[in-house]
C-alpha cells in the first residue's frame, strides 16, 4: 500500500498480512463450512444462521444484553484469532476496526414494542449499547484487551470492505502492527425485510440470481467476516502462517443517488482503479474480481459497466458470493474478502450460485455451474453501498510476482 509521495515519487508503507480467517455465515461457524458452502450451493430461501447458539461463546448475561450482530462480531474475531496462532503484541499496537450498517436493529425493533406495549420503565438500560453500531468493535476489543484504535465504518454495503481497507492502512503507516478487520450484520428483522420490500430491492422470487437475466432483487443475509491484518515482518518474525496480502484499496462516492447506483458505474470504476495504484498494479494483472453482484436489475448492470471500463471483455473471471450468502450488508464485504482468500488457497474460483441465463447485457466471464481452478493472482474484491459508497480490495498472493 502507499502511505504518500515525495518529489513526485510513490513511498510504499509496510506490507500487509493475511495471517487469520473467521466467518460466521448461512453455511455455520467457520471458513472451512463457508467452503464448503460456496463448492457445493445449496441456499434455502431464508439465509438465517438458524442453528447459531450464542450460549457456546457467551455467558448468560451477555447473551442477554448484547445484540445478535455483536455475538456474531465476536464469534468471528474469535475464529480469526484462533485461525491466527499465538499472538504476541503490545496491546497498545493491536486495533480493530469492525463494521455494521444498522448495528443492533433487531434490539431497538423489540424494545419500540417493549415501550408500546409495557411503557418507557420496561425499556432496556441495555438498549443503547447493545443497538449501538460500534458495538461489534467496543466489545472485540473489551474481549481481547486491544487498546489500539477501536472504530466502526457504517457505510452501507460498502461497509466491510472499508473496514479492511482502513485496518491495513493503519499498519502500511506503522500505526498497528496487528489490526482485526472486518464487518458484521444481524438485521433480519420483520419491520427491516418489510422495509426492503417494499422499497422494490428484494427478490419477489426469493431468489438470488447474480448476473442472471432473470434476477430481480437481492436475498437478505446476515452473519460477519473477520480478518487478521498483521505488518508483515511481524508476521514472519513470529513464524505465523501468511495467507495472502492486502496489496491496496481505495473509497470512492458516485455522488448520485441515495440508494440507485450510478448507471454508468464512473464512481465504481474511479474505484477499481485507485485500489489498483495504491497496489501498484496494472488492470492487466488482476487474474480475478470477486463482485459486488447483489441480483438486483441496476446494481449488476453497473457494476458490469465498470468492470467494462477497465477491463476488455470478458475481462477476468468474475463470481458473486451471494448467490450462496445472500446479501449481508455491511458484512458483506469482509465474507467476500475471506472468500478470496479462501480461493486463493484453495487455489479455486467458486462458482455464482443461482446464475442459470447470464444477462447478455452483462458480458462478462462469470463464473457459472462449477467451481473453475486457476493459478492464483491479484483479486479485485468490489462492495458498493446505499449512499453511493464504493469499496475496492485488492488481494494477492504470497509471492505473487505482481508486487
Amino acid at each position: 500500500m502507499l502511505i504518500g509521495k515525495v518529489n513526485g515519487v510513490d513511498i510504499p508503507g509496510r506490507r500487509v498480512a493475511v495471517t487469520g480467517l473467521g466467518a460466521v455465515t448461512c453455511c455455520g461457524v467457520g471458513t472451512d463450512l463457508l467452503w464448503q458452502g460456496l463448492l457445493h450451493p445449496t441456499p434455502a430461501a431464508d439465509r438465517r444462521i438458524a442453528d447459531f447458539d450464542p450460549n457456546s461463546w457467551f455467558p448468560p448475561k451477555e447473551v442477554r444484553r448484547l445484540d445478535r450482530f455483536t455475538h456474531f462480531s465476536v464469534v468471528a474475531a474469535s475464529d480469526a484469532l484462533r485461525d491466527a496462532g499465538e499472538l504476541e503484541a503490545d496491546p497498545d499496537r493491536c486495533g480493530v476496526i469492525f463494521a455494521s450498517g444498522a448495528g443492533g436493529f433487531e434490539t431497538l425493533a423489540e424494545q419500540v414494542v417493549v415501550n408500546y406495549e409495557k411503557g418507557p420503565n420496561r425499556v432496556s438500560p441495555f438498549l443503547v449499547p447493545a443497538m449501538m453500531a460500534n458495538a461489534g468493535a467496543a466489545n472485540i476489543s473489551i474481549r481481547f484487551g486491544w487498546r489500539g484504535p477501536s472504530e466502526s465504518i457504517v457505510t452501507a454495503c460498502a461497509a466491510g470492505s472499508h473496514a479492511i481497507g482502513a485496518g491495513a492502512r493503519l499498519i502500511s503507516t506503522g500505526r498497528c502492527d496487528i489490526v482485526l478487520a472486518g464487518g458484521a450484520e444481524a438485521s433480519m428483522h420483520e419491520v427491516a425485510i418489510a422495509a426492503f420490500a417494499n422499497m422494490k430491492a428484494l427478490s419477489a422470487t426469493g431468489q438470488s440470481r447474480p448476473f442472471d437475466v432473470r434476477r430481480d432483487g437481492f436475498v437478505m443475509g446476515e452473519g460477519a467476516g473477520a480478518l487478521i491484518l498483521e505488518d508483515w515482518e511481524h508476521a514472519v518474525t513470529r513464524g505465523a502462517r501468511i495467507y495472502a496480502e492486502i496489496a491496496g484499496a481505495a473509497s470512492t462516492s458516485d455522488a448520485h443517488h441515495i440508494t440507485a447506483p450510478d448507471p454508468d458505474g464512473a464512481g465504481a470504476a474511479a474505484c477499481m482503479r485507485l485500489a489498483l495504484r495504491d497496489a501498484r498494479l496494472d488492470a492487466s494483472q488482476v487474474c480475478h474480481i470477486n463482485a459486488h453482484g447483489t441480483s438486483t436489475p441496476l446494481n449488476d448492470l453497473a457494476e458490469a459497466g465498470a468492470i467494462r471500463q477497465l477491463f476488455n471483455p470478458p475481462g477476468p473471471p468474475v463470481t458473486s458470493t451471494k448467490g450462496l450468502t445472500g446479501h449481508s450488508f455491511a458484512a458483506a464485504g469482509a465474507i467476500e474478502a475471506v472468500a478470496s482468500v479462501l480461493a486463493i488457497q484453495h487455489r479455486l474460483i467458486p462458482h455464482t450460485a443461482g446464475l442459470e441465463q447470464q444477462d447478455p447485457a452483462i458480458d462478462l466471464d462469470v463464473v457459472k455451474a462449477e467451481p473453475r481452478p486457476w493459478e492464483p493472482g491479484p483479486i479485485l474484491s468490489n462492495s458498493f453501498g446505499f449512499g453511493g459508497h464504493n469499496g475496492c480490495l485488492v488481494i494477492i498472493p504470497v509471492g505473487s510476482a505482481a508486487h
